[in-house]
């Protein structure tokens, strides 16, 4: 079994070298043995069930809002809003509004790789979305499995009617056009300015 010194435990904790000893005191948390120099070594696996006690502890409501364009700006501000409101109703407290602006097939958005990790670390006890689509467009429900493991809650505010297949293939058919269009146009404009650009 692995033991760390004083020092790499605080880090591996993120506390102070001062607060691990007075958590010796209380019985919070006790180092494994002593060596013969009397320096503490802390069990790997102890510190691993205290990140997780911590972890629970923390544990916070967090709501996620995302449009695709520049021009949704303005709904972007009215779902957060909305996210606000809902949970003040609702009781929760320590609440997070995080909130993308990009397409609900850009996996890579800042906001949303931050939640996915907090909901892979425990860190979120309940995560409310407005739609499930302003998750993902595609994938929503691998999230959902994922949340379901680590014991999240998810509300979707707003549960939309039962749509037929044809509709849902039509939304999901403009969305693919329009982000590939995006791409298209990005692509052609990186090109042209290139070749605007005169030769060295």
């Amino acid at each position: 079994m692995q033991h760390l010194s004083i020092g790499e435990a605080s880090t591996l904790l993120g506390v102070s070298i001062s607060t691990l000893r007075r958590w010796e005191k209380e019985g919070r948390l006790r180092p494994s043995f002593r060596t013969y120099g009397q320096h503490r070594r802390y069990s790997i696996n102890d510190l691993h069930v205290l990140m997780g006690k911590q972890c629970a502890e923390k544990r916070k409501v967090v709501g996620y809002a995302r449009v695709s364009s520049h021009d949704q700006k303005d709904d972007l501000v009215r779902q957060r809003d909305r996210l606000i409101q809902y949970c003040a109703a609702a009781g929760f407290h320590d609440v997070e509004v995080l909130s993308d602006l990009g397409s609900g097939l850009n996996y890579q958005k800042k906001s949303f790789l931050r939640l996915l990790r907090m909901i892979a670390l425990g860190q979120v006890s309940t995560l409310v979305l407005l739609h499930k689509d302003r998750l993902l467009r595609f994938g929503a429900d691998i999230i959902f499995e994922l949340c379901k493991f680590q014991k999240t809650q998810v509300i979707i505010v707003d549960q939309p009617a039962e749509s037929n297949l044809e509709t849902r293939l039509v939304a999901d058919v403009i969305e693919l056009m329009t982000v590939f269009s995006a791409r298209l146009y990005g692509s052609r404009s990186r090109k042209n300015l290139k070749s605007l650009q005169p030769a060295a």
